[in-house]
């Protein structure tokens, strides 16, 4: 076992340390990272430290915050985990409609502080998910489709470089990695702050329509067409097949029941977003929980559990959403299906997401209409081969509508890195990498080689790809399109 000699005023762990076993862990607990050492900084400086005494022993570094995006991460034995969850730091600024999160916030915290300022946060579906990590990879909020990626909503990013210096930047300094920090991924550096725009929005008209999965082609139907109808872009909506499992978390009424759920966001008038759901109430859901909510609640809407769980999943972006597409979904993840899947979910993109504006960063737009994720729980090895092979079929049957571009935050899967991006962006992102970290010290969840080109699985790396196509799984052929 390796020796390290830590650097002074930051906690280095190695294994044979205590706490070793509590400080490893990721945010899925089915992930069991072994890296070579971990550091929790708590300041902008112990991650330097943390940085230095890397490069110092001739290993790399990974940061992780939440640990969400940990899946295709891979092996981390010649690597040094930065675990950045104690720099919890958050100052709003109301006149300037600012927020600044150290690397360790989570977007509860940001939703409940900006809220007190009578401003709304860019935030995800899950309030449990780090600021830093989920923008970095683009970020398709609730306020998405009205007010664009979160990425593109950033105002500074801090962040300790590969050879160990503290920079800053903004629209003045350091324009390249500017660009590349608003949607390339964590290849770059490591992330201390970052300040994003709020917006002045007080409460939202919002909630959850439910029935039974037995009515899910009607409501799938109706909720496609309604996505086609031209909704405003201040209009968000998700359509989910819901099987819960009777864990802890989850309520009584609702475990281990099967729903088809619709998820509807409005940043209008109750009435204009009555007008357009009508067609969905027409179809009688059994419970209707859409309303006036202040917008700190919003943070609760999707339901995500409070605790971690294990699971599997991954996710693909549509260009369309026919109604043959529909229907093979409804064949693969509804009614008369035996899936492991706790939940199968089409969110409806567009909008301001899909339009490129001057000043975006290295994720200009999402050039989807739909984004799709299936997931499962997954607590014992053969569960989580089951729940694999249930999403893979999912994303196999829906592949025939799947646009080339991949979202970084739906892929659970280690990816080709050039399905990210346009081919224009990913040349700048490999150049920006060779020019800031020529060594490939920094490694990220989806990786950027440091040359244009090449695939981002170098051997040093220890690049894992998950292949869920492996598996033996009986995949159900795809409804021609």
């Amino acid at each position: 076992m390796s020796t390290f000699a830590a650097p002074p005023a930051t906690t280095i762990l190695t294994p044979a340390d205590p706490g070793w076993d509590d400080a490893r862990k990721a945010g899925n607990p089915a992930v069991d990272q072994q890296p070579a050492a971990i550091a929790l900084p708590r300041s902008a400086d112990d991650v330097v430290a943390a940085v230095d005494f890397a490069r110092l022993h001739g290993l790399r570094v990974a940061a992780q915050g939440t640990g969400r995006g940990a899946v295709p991460l891979g092996p981390l034995a010649d690597t040094v985990l930065i675990k950045t969850q104690a720099m919890r730091q958050l100052s709003i600024d109301p006149d300037a409609r600012i927020a600044r999160a150290e690397a360790g916030v989570i977007w509860r915290q940001v939703a409940g502080a900006a809220a007190r300022h009578g401003l709304a946060a860019p935030a995800g579906s899950s309030p449990d998910v780090g600021v830093v990590g989920y923008t970095l990879g683009g970020g398709m909020s609730w306020l998405g489709r009205a007010y664009g990626l979160s990425a593109n909503n950033v105002e500074a990013i801090e962040l300790v470089t590969a050879d160990g210096r503290l920079v800053r930047a903004d629209a003045a300094n350091e324009p390249d990695l500017f660009w590349v920090l608003r949607g390339g991924g964590g290849s770059f550096g490591v992330v201390t702050s970052i300040e994003l725009r709020l917006f002045p929005i007080t409460e939202v008209y919002a909630g959850l329509l439910w029935w039974p999965i037995e009515a899910s082609e009607q409501v799938l139907q109706a909720w496609r067409a309604l996505t086609q109808s031209g909704v405003p872009d201040e209009f968000t909506t998700f359509f989910r097949f819901l099987r819960l499992p009777p864990l802890p978390g989850i309520p009584e009424p609702v475990g281990g029941r099967r729903f088809a759920v619709v998820d509807v966001v409005h940043l209008g008038t109750p009435a204009e977003a009555d007008q357009l759901i009508a067609p969905l109430r027409a179809l009688q859901p059994v419970t209707d929980t859409i309303q006036t909510i202040p917008m700190r609640a919003l943070s609760d809407l999707h339901s995500d559990s409070a605790h971690p769980v294990p699971g599997v999943g991954d996710g693909l972006m549509l260009t369309s959403l026919p109604p043959t597409a529909a229907d093979t979904l409804i064949r693969v993840a509804g009614t008369g299906t035996a899936s492991v899947l706790t939940a199968v979910e089409l969110r409806h993109a567009g909008g301001e997401m899909r339009r490129v504006r001057p000043g975006s960063g290295a994720l200009a737009a999402i050039h989807a209409d739909y984004a799709l994720f299936a997931a499962g729980v997954a607590p014992t090895p053969a569960a989580a081969r089951a729940v694999a092979c249930g999403v893979t079929a999912v994303t196999s049957a829906m592949a025939s509508w799947a646009t080339s571009q991949m979202d970084l935050n739906l892929a659970e899967t280690s990816r080709d890195p050039r399905s990210f991006w346009t081919p224009e962006a990913y040349d700048r992102l490999c150049r920006i990498k060779a020019a800031v970290d020529p060594g490939n010290l920094i490694r990220s969840n989806h990786p950027i080689p440091p040359a244009p080109g090449r695939r981002a699985d170098a051997p040093r790396t220890g690049a894992h790809r998950s292949q869920p196509h492996s598996l033996n799984c009986q995949l159900p052929r795809s409804t021609p399109r």
